[in-house]
């Protein structure tokens, strides 16, 4: 049997991938830490407790350590306030993964949470593109306007650059059909962001660039 000399995934050496990014406007002051080789630590307090709810999610079943702080205009509405954490968080992914070398770069999950059934992939491929085929059957899941899910996508995915498609292939609750997007999102998530050991720190693309 020949044994093969490459490294393993202990033996390479990465930078730390972490990012701090901190997002001002007239609106809101947004504040995220993120640590894509974490263990599922997560803070959040940004004054829209079910968006807190699903940021545990992504740190929980992503294995992300992240700290969400912000405040915003929320006498107003959640708007400002859920879609420029969104908007923070996706600029902490595309800080934190660098020029993305050795990730495997593709993630994918179904996830089920009771009767609802999600299935989530996406790409870190630098091309900023979201299909949202979430249908929710309520305007509100307690004080939450249901329509800001999409806008956080929407804002996630263009400060990440990546590409995420969302289908709902079952659910009628919509508290059940949000989570079950949010925990699938969550480990395709912890599938891209991987380091590859057989990537051995190179660009996951044919063209040597994202």
């Amino acid at each position: 049997m020949q044994i093969s000399d490459r490294p393993s995934i202990n033996e390479l050496t990465f930078a730390a991938r972490t990012a701090s990014v901190r997002r001002t406007t007239g609106e809101t002051d947004v504040q995220v830490t993120l640590n894509l080789d974490g263990t599922g630590k997560c803070t959040a307090a940004t004054g829209i407790p079910f968006l807190d709810h699903m940021l545990h999610q992504i740190a929980s079943h992503g294995l992300l350590d992240l700290e969400v702080k912000a405040t915003g205009d929320i006498e107003i509405d959640d708007h400002h306030t859920n879609e420029d954490v969104g908007i923070t968080l996706g600029q902490a992914f595309h800080q934190a993964l660098g020029d993305r070398k050795g990730i495997i770069r593709f993630g994918h999950f179904l996830a089920p949470l009771d009767e609802a059934l999600i299935q989530v992939a996406l790409d870190f491929s630098g091309r900023p593109h979201l299909s949202y085929g979430l249908q929710i059957p309520t305007q509100r899941v307690g004080t939450y306007d249901t329509q800001l899910v999409r806008e956080f996508f929407v804002a996630l995915v263009n400060h990440s650059q990546m590409t995420l498609h969302i289908r709902q292939l079952d659910g009628i609750n919509s508290h059940h059909i949000i989570e079950a997007t949010f925990k699938a999102l969550a480990r395709s998530l912890r599938m891209a962001v991987e380091i590859d050991p057989r990537r051995a720190g190179n660009i996951p693309s044919s063209k040597g660039v994202l």
